[in-house]
């Protein structure tokens, strides 16, 4: 447990940071839902098991009023997510100092974090560097003949170690436990793109989220094979689903895939780090993962 020191703001000397329950999350992804973020259902299930040592709750007089997760994936790359505090104790100082709080756990690492507008000029005062916008695209999806890209098919346990090889390209950092929760979750749709010689060239995954679905990742070494998987994703939806899926602005095939799927803008955050940008094969990325875990 921390109690943070916050230079130039009072905080209660009641106000504690400590990793966080199963159900100190669901109160904190309660609020997220409430300010629109819309996780995907049952997130925190696969999120928490990565690092949750990293997924931390700001209380005063024993009620939770911040919250911020910093999941640490390798020794060199961390990632920021859910920071946050609750909308009454917001200006108070609590916000930072549960990020204070919070920064030792990555000790030393590259920190990547997506930003909104807003909040962007606190973050470069932190020594952020912007990199590219996630631009989240939203809409019901056209139904449209999917090209010849290779095989499509279900993911099952034989492709699990050939896909985290695949994502620690598109990725910065190897993610197999994460991978192994998140390509079976209950109501989450795995599909894998494979050459002629079986050889993993994709993967994609989408989930119902609070309103609608979200697609992520969806990774793929040609537009014709991020485009195959994404009518695999949506075949077979509703006419009135909703769907959506975080795109990076620096790769303009990938937006030119949502917008030939009928989808259009509706928020975007910038994708920020605390340091030099980690490789990965951007050329590859069609949507993120997720805007909460990297």
């Amino acid at each position: 447990m921390f109690r943070p020191a916050n230079k130039g703001v009072h905080v209660r000397e009641d106000f504690t940071v400590a990793e966080a329950s199963a159900a100190d999350w669901d109160e904190v992804v309660a609020w997220t839902v409430r300010e629109g973020w819309n996780p995907g259902r049952g997130d925190a299930l696969c999120f928490r098991p990565t690092d949750p040592a990293g997924f931390l709750v700001g209380r005063q007089g024993g009620r939770i009023v911040s919250a911020v997760s910093l999941v640490a994936y390798s020794p060199d790359y961390a990632f920021l997510g859910y920071y946050l505090v609750h909308p009454d104790h917001r200006g108070t100082g609590l916000g930072l100092a549960t990020w204070n709080a919070a920064l030792p756990h990555a000790k030393g690492r590259v920190i990547g974090l997506d930003a909104v507008p807003a909040q962007q000029h606190l973050y470069i005062r932190s020594g952020f560097v912007p990199a590219y916008d996630n631009v989240r695209h939203t809409g019901r999806p056209l139904a449209v003949p999917a090209p010849d890209a290779g095989t499509v098919g279900s993911v099952t346990p034989y492709h699990l170690d050939a896909i985290s090889a695949y994502d620690s390209g598109c990725f910065p950092a190897e993610r197999h436990a994460f991978l192994s929760r998140w390509l079976t979750a209950e109501d989450h749709t795995a599909r894998v793109l494979l050459d002629p010689a079986g050889h993993v060239t994709g993967y994609g995954v989408i989930r119902p989220a609070h309103q609608g679905l979200r697609i992520g990742p969806l990774f793929a070494d040609t537009p014709e094979g991020a485009a195959a998987l994404f009518s695999a994703l949506t075949a077979g939806l509703p006419p009135d689903a909703e769907v959506s899926i975080d795109v990076p602005d620096n790769h303009p095939a990938a937006t030119a895939l949502a917008t030939a799927r009928g989808l259009t803008e509706s928020s975007r955050c910038t994708r920020m780090y605390s340091g030099s940008a980690p490789y990965t094969r951007a050329e590859a990325v069609y949507g993120t993962t997720t805007l909460e875990l990297g």
